[in-house]
This record gives C-alpha cells, sequence and structure tokens, in this order.
C-alpha cells in the first residue's frame, strides 16, 4: 500500500513494443541491462519480461505489443509508473480535467492496483499503488537513480500547457516547480521536485515534434560506448550529446522499433 510519503514517486518503467527479442538485443547491449527470456502474462494477456540489472535489481518491465493491441493504437514507447495510493481517484480527476483512461483500474496479484491514462494534453503514463512484497512491507522501489547508470536518471514532461499541467500534477502529487532556464526559442524549461528531490523538468512541446509525452532518460556508464551501441544496433541517434548539469552527456534516440528515449552518462572518451 502507497504511503503518503511515496505519493508522486517514480516506481517503475515500462517499454511497450511488439518485438522483446529484439529489445532485449538492444537495450543489453545500449544500457548493460539483461532482458529477462521468458515473460508472463500482463493484465492485458500480452506477455511480460523484467529488466534486470547488473547488480541484481530491476530497472522495469517489458511488455509485447499484440497485433490487438496495435490495431487499438497502440505504439512503441516507454511509460512511467507513479505512485497514488487511490488510482481509482486519481484517475478519475484526470478524466474529470480531460485527460483519458486507457487501461481502467485494475487489481494485479502480487503488483498492486495500476491504471494507464493520458493527461489532458495527451502525455501517456500509468498510476500505481503497489503491493509490497512478502515479508518487506516498508520496500521502496529503486528503479530511478538520479545518479546512476543503468537506472532511469531524469524525466521531461512536455506538454501544451505549462501552467495548466503544473498545476494539475501538482494537485494529483503534490510536486512543485522550483527554477527554469531559457531554452533559446522563447521556451522555458521549468524544474519539478517531489518534496526534496528534483527528479525532472517540464516543457512546453514543439507544435511539429514528438507531441505532449513523457520522456526518460536511462543511465549508461559511458555516453559515446552507448550511442555506438544505439547505431551498430539499428536504432537512431537524434542529435548530438549536450552537456548537462555535473558534468555527463545527454542524447535522445530511437529504437528499432520506434520507442524514443534518452541517454544520459559520462563521457570517457580519451
Amino acid at each position: 500500500m502507497a504511503a503518503e510519503q511515496d505519493r508522486g514517486a517514480f516506481i517503475w518503467y515500462e517499454l511497450m513494443t511488439p518485438d522483446a527479442a529484439a529489445a532485449k538485443q538492444f537495450y543489453d547491449a545500449v544500457v548493460g541491462w539483461n532482458l529477462q527470456q521468458h515473460g508472463g502474462a500482463s493484465a492485458t494477456g500480452a506477455q511480460y519480461y523484467m529488466i534486470g540489472r547488473s547488480d541484481g535489481g530491476f530497472a522495469g518491465g517489458v511488455l509485447e505489443l499484440t497485433g490487438e493491441m496495435i490495431e487499438q493504437g497502440a505504439s512503441p514507447a516507454w511509460l512511467p509508473y507513479i505512485c497514488i495510493a487511490d488510482v481509482d481517484g486519481a484517475a478519475g480527476e484526470l478524466v474529470a480535467a480531460g485527460g483519458a483512461t486507457h487501461l481502467a483500474p485494475t487489481d494485479m496479484a502480487g503488483v498492486g492496483r495500476i491504471a494507464m491514462v493520458s493527461d489532458p494534453w495527451g502525455a501517456v503514463f500509468y498510476l500505481m499503488n503497489p503491493t509490497p512484497p512478502p515479508g518487506n512491507p516498508d520496500a521502496k522501489s529503486d528503479v530511478f537513480s538520479p545518479t546512476d547508470a543503468q537506472h532511469v536518471r531524469w524525466h521531461d514532461l512536455w506538454t501544451e500547457d505549462q501552467p495548466a499541467a503544473a498545476a494539475l500534477y501538482g494537485e494529483l502529487f503534490g510536486w512543485k516547480v522550483e527554477g527554469a532556464v531559457p531554452m533559446g526559442d522563447g521556451r522555458e524549461y521549468q524544474f519539478l521536485h517531489n518534496g526534496a528531490g528534483m527528479f525532472g523538468g517540464l516543457g512546453t512541446a514543439l507544435a511539429d515534434g514528438p507531441g505532449p509525452r513523457w520522456a526518460l532518460y536511462i543511465g549508461v556508464d559511458d555516453i559515446d560506448r552507448a550511442m555506438g551501441a544505439v547505431e551498430a544496433g539499428g536504432g537512431t541517434l537524434l542529435g548530438s550529446p549536450n552537456p548537462v548539469p555535473g558534468g555527463d552527456f545527454a542524447v535522445h534516440a530511437q529504437d528499432p522499433q520506434g520507442a524514443r528515449f534518452g541517454l544520459v552518462g559520462p563521457r570517457k572518451e580519451s
């Protein structure tokens, strides 16, 4: 059961893809993960695979899209799970604000209650009230880390209405906007905080870009090695690496099946 201090935390990540085997080959090489090769059935009946880290923990999961799901509009993407005690109430608030529910609140045995939703501008994500593992009622998710490789390290929310999005997510999850930087094209990039920690940013989506969305940045040990693995594995780099605070570099990319993601890590070229 989610505690109040867990409200608004990022507790899981999911790659939706039509080809889990190809995703394993690609992301294992790029990030250093070990995707589980034998999946189990998800709440939708599709196969689900765990993403293993080299330290023995998990980084998230892979949902293999079925033909029926694709026909209904599902497409390759990375999505976050955000912790909330009242999944049903939060889903209702989003719908009332103009959002939508794509997977109605559902109980998953041993996992928790989840719902797939989108905000009023179209950014898709999951709501989740997790069930702690047996014998460990105070267990905390460690899939997000602002510093570590093989974890998601940062989140961007791109939207059509920054003030309204900040207000809605603040009401749902208790997030606050604190600090901002100009983007050089008239837009402003605002920093999002949950409690004492900064976890991501909020920006205005470009009209001719990918549109409103959540964008996840995955930590790697060496940004140049990882970029080489992206291209060697049939993915696409969407620009050049840019420096970020702390001395690391970040770059946007797309996997061979079309899911977009970011990479962030140090530059170790000699």
